[in-house]
């Protein structure tokens, strides 16, 4: 074996594994299976032009190098991004721990309550910082996260305002300049007027219905918010504000003033800048709200003996119910950032918070003073951590950089700086002496610092918060250890068996291509540092778009939309400018076929389109007349077309080349959805089959790990007619020449991430990319042989095949009393995570191995699914009380005294042998959802509010 061939590490089975897969399957070769499966007209006519394979050492010292390219300075830029220490405890057991970042959504809520019970610590943060009823499990970034909130606003609409068309929205002059660029992006398509002004100016008019505040403002002047809520509540106008966390530790909390959503980011608690992400938003307003509320929210439930349960609540509101209704696009989130902002909570508690919130502050005052005392003007009368002085930016900043330390320079006669945690008395003196030189003065030493407070007094901070024991017990790194390990305990994720999800593509994520996200080089880049500073950074991420413009078969991608469904979004907002460029401004039609995720029809709306539903036929594919038909109807008006290739049931549509045509004829751009690229990668390409913009999902395809439901990474690929369009940033030169305003707060993304994809994509190369594709599509077919004459695969291509995943059909089992999930939570008790549940089709499950997973594991899951089928055969409608109603079997059940049950301990808890070598214990029984969801709590409550519920 070529141990420096990092694809036989990547790949799963063996040569001699594949060879009797391939006979199982019934080929006499992968050519010949490839044939029966893509259609030949869309394969590719040539091998992929990138670079050859890199070994592992070889493309670690390659990034190496490449980070010596980054000039890390001391930054002081602010705008919502800081420096930031992240204890060392929480680097090596979260960010570094596959046990935390290759697990996947908290769906299957039984094998997820650890990841659970990290968000809801994150819920409660969040709620008491900021004062209100309830917060989501996070968001993608601030800027997001605001949009978000507007959104809600306008949802929430009192019924009298929606009747007169009420839609001006009051933005603060005072807000992220990344914001303001996002609101106008996700304001204009849905009717949105944005009104920018002074706070002190505005008149609180009948014609608004809502507004934003940015608390400190973006240089840093604390306003008197408390006075704007209480005229805007007076005046039938609801506010969001957008707070900066840490200061929230000493600012009274916005919802004790009566806001109504409160959102921003908590990078600040211990997570890298890494040129601008991952990084997790949080989203906190009323409980009158929260059925509008965008994204997850962890809740508080019991299970099948009564005991305290954790599981995601409210899931009727997600975008596969609702579809063209859903108010948000949202689907995912960033958990383990978020998981890791909770961490940094629970180590410091509210005691270590208010240290470090105090120290910064401290901090701040005491340099403003320095700076001061040589003669310069801050303009801040109330501030936190940042100070902006007025002073002539040529002599500063030449000398700043000198001394490798980056200011905000908003224009030629005004410098801000915000203060961060890691910011020493020794940079402080550095500061000072650069404003001092700028003016030929010298400066005084700080010896020490200052203790006034610089915050208006109403609005320091009165109210407890983080009174919880949680944030209180787990201080020392022992302790913190320890606890972090106990929730990793209660999670079942990629180190302990296959997670077979349709749809998701939960492959490898290689440690190689993980190690470069802890290094300082790539961590500790501001997303707005001068690009001369960030050459590692632009090398990397102009080398990964020219690798997925070659995939695909493109001409231009953008990193930017940081979650697939941003992609979506991000993907139609440039057929929108598209389509207007050419005054077509009228073209607001996109046919989404029935199949569809639900992402699909809920983005179409957010970008102002109109929604056509086509139909399907029988064998599961998008019936071509139908959809002739509705394009030739809406010629005039047609936009889009949204489509999955392969298709959502799994299967290579061989009138997908027919499809694009007709969309073409008739006037419209096709948007293909890159869920299912792991089936096409180095085979075929969105630029062969004829559409025009792709996004990728770099969390499945390209192998950012899920990290329990986030980051994610969601970029888009486009075609000629298309790359004038591609989004932009208006701090940082990004995107085509007629660029639309920013998809997400930084200008390239999560970039962070997106090492991981560089490396993936790297150190396979053409042919390991292509072998990859190869191997995820013989492993499926492989599954679909083995389960054969057990279960029946739903949809399968012209000659049999499946695609990459393959949907099999649980509904006959109801005449046993079996539905689809009884049999996902008796794959616990098997070891194994549940493959997708009834998406796209009710009482199925959507299988994809990925071609990460050995013939071994494949056996076990077969020999899993069979063994359940043969219990489903054994029980009957009349019988409730049954291993697969039971499932999934504690430990504690199994341990108890009385087992009064009409099968064994042993059939229950080890059904075949290979259980017992590796035995994952669920934590609870099966939860009640509809409970959880009648009684919400969705924070760390105590045990008498939960049993008063």
């Amino acid at each position: 074996m070529n141990t420096a061939d990092f694809s036989l590490r990547h790949i799963g089975p063996r040569e001699e594994d594949q060879k009797q897969m391939l006979q199982k399957v019934g080929v006499d070769s992968m050519e010949q299976l490839l044939h029966e499966t893509i259609p030949d007209g869309i394969r590719l006519k040539s091998e992929l032009d990138l670079d050859e394979p890199m070994s592992e050492q070889e493309y670690l010292l390659h990034i190496y190098n490449l980070s010596k390219k980054n000039k890390v300075f001391k930054t002081y830029i602010g705008l919502g991004y800081h420096p930031t220490i992240m204890p060392a405890v929480i680097q090596r057991n979260i960010l570094e721990n596959p046990g935390w970042y290759t697990a996947y959504t908290p769906y299957q809520a039984e094998i997820a309550q650890g990841r659970l019970e990290a968000l809801l610590n994150f819920q409660t943060m969040v709620t008491e910082l900021t004062g209100m009823e309830i917060a989501n499990a996070s968001l993608l970034d601030e800027s997001t996260a605001v949009a978000e909130a507007m959104s809600l606003l306008f949802s929430v609409r009192e019924r009298d305002q929606k009747k007169a068309g009420i839609n001006k929205f009051f933005v603060s002059e005072n807000i992220l300049p990344q914001t303001l660029s996002l609101l106008q992006t996700r304001s204009a398509p849905i009717g949105i007027e944005l009104v920018i002004g002074k706070e002190e100016d505005f008149d609180f008019t009948e014609d608004f219905f809502g507004a934003i505040l940015q608390y400190p403002g973006k240089h840093g002047q604390i306003t008197d918010i408390k006075s704007f809520i209480e005229k805007a509540n007076s005046s039938r106008i609801k506010v969001a504000v957008a707070a900066d966390i840490m200061s929230l530790v000493k600012l009274e909390a916005p919802g004790k003033f009566g806001a109504d959503v409160v959102v921003g980011t908590t990078q600040r608690f211990g997570i890298p800048m890494g040129y601008g992400g991952p990084h997790a938003a949080y989203f906190a307003t009323k409980e009158a709200y929260k059925r509008d509320i965008p994204g997850r929210i962890i809740g508080v439930t019991k299970d099948a003996n009564g005991n305290r349960a954790l599981r995601m609540a409210l899931q009727t509101r997600e975008q596969h119910i609702k579809r063209d209704k859903a108010t948000s696009n949202i689907c995912t989130a960033q958990v383990l950032l978020a998981v890791m902002a909770g961490m940094y909570t629970v180590y410091h508690g509210p005691k270590g918070l208010e240290f470090i919130a105090n120290n910064i502050h401290n901090k701040a005052v005491t340099v403003s003073n320095a700076i001061q005392d040589l003669g310069f003007e801050q303009t801040n009368s109330s501030f936190f951590d940042t100070l902006h002085f007025k002073a002539d930016v040529n002599a500063i900043k030449a000398e700043a950089e000198s001394k490798k330390m980056n200011f905000h320079y908003p224009n030629a006669h005004e410098v801000v700086l915000s203060i961060n945690e890691p910011t020493t008395l020794e940079e402080l003196n550095k500061i000072v002496a650069i404003f001092a030189k700028s003016i030929k003065k010298e400066a005084t030493k700080i010896g020490k610092l200052s203790d006034e407070n610089a915050i208006d007094s109403p609005l320091r901070r009165q109210s407890t918060f983080l009174q919880e024991p949680v944030f209180n017990s787990h201080h020392s790194e022992t302790e913190l250890m320890r606890y972090i390990k106990q929730l990793e305990r209660k999670d079942l994720a990629l180190n302990h068996s296959m997670i077979s999800l349709g749809s998701c593509t939960m492959k490898l994520n290689a440690a190689s291509e993980m190690l470069p996200l802890s290094w300082f080089k790539w961590g500790k880049i501001h997303p707005f540092a001068p690009i001369e500073q960030t050459k590692g950074y632009q090398t990397v991420l102009k080398e990964l778009e020219d690798q997925l413009t070659e995939i695909t078969g493109f001409a231009g991608t953008s990193l930017q939309p940081n979650s697939g469904a941003q992609g979506e979004f991000a993907g139609l907002m440039v057929i929108r400018a598209y389509h207007e460029s050419r005054d077509e401004k009228h073209r607001n039609i996109c046919i989404i076929p029935s199949s569809a995720h639900g992402t699909n029809p809920a983005s179409a709306v957010m970008a102002g389109m109109k929604v056509v539903v086509t139909k399907s036929t029988e064998e599961g594919n998008i019936d071509v007349d139908d959809l002739r038909e509705k394009a030739e109807l809406h010629k005039d008006n047609l936009a889009a077309l949204m489509v999955t290739y392969p298709s959502t049931h799994g299967v290579y549509e061989a009138s997908i080349k027919d499809i694009t045509q007709i969309i073409h004829d008739n006037g419209g751009q096709v948007y293909m959805d890159g869920a299912n690229m792991n089936a096409q990668v180095g085979l075929t390409n969105p630029g062969n089959i004829g559409a025009d913009v792709c996004h990728l999902n770099l969390h499945k395809t390209f192998a950012i790990p899920h990290g329990g439901g986030g980051p994610g990474v969601g970029p888009i690929c486009v075609a000629k007619q298309l790359v004038p369009f591609l989004p932009g940033n208006p701090l940082v030169k990004t995107g085509g020449k007629q660029a639309i305003t920013a998809i997400s707060a930084a200008p390239f993304g999560s970039s962070l991430a997106c090492l991981i994809s560089y490396g993936y994509i790297k150190m396979l190369g053409a042919s390991g990319l292509k072998r990859s594709t190869e191997v995820a599509i013989l492993n499926a077919n492989y599954i679909k042989k083995r389960l054969e004459g057990s279960y029946e695969t739903l949809y399968s291509g012209e000659l049999g095949r499946a695609a990459h995943e393959m949907i099999i059909d649980c509904r006959p089992f109801k005449v046993n009393g079996v539905e689809v999930v009884d049999i996902a939570k008796r794959l616990m008790d098997y070891g194994f995570h549940a493959p997708t549940v009834s998406f796209p089709v009710a009482g199925t499950m959507m299988i994809e191995p990925t071609e990460s997973e050995s013939k071994q594991e494949m056996d076990r899951f077969c020999d899993a699914m069979i063994s359940i089928r043969h219990e489903i055969d054994s029980v009957s409608k009349d019988d409730n009380n049954n291993m697969l109603k039971n499932a999934p079997h504690t430990m504690s059940m199994i341990t108890d005294d009385e087992w009064l049950l009409p099968y064994t301990r042993q059939q229950a808890a080890f059904p075949l042998d290979y259980v017992r070598d590796n035995k994952f214990w669920p934590s609870v029984r099966r939860v009640d959802d509809a409970y959880g969801d009648r009684n919400l709590i969705c924070t760390c409550a105590p045990i008498e509010a939960y049993m008063e519920a």
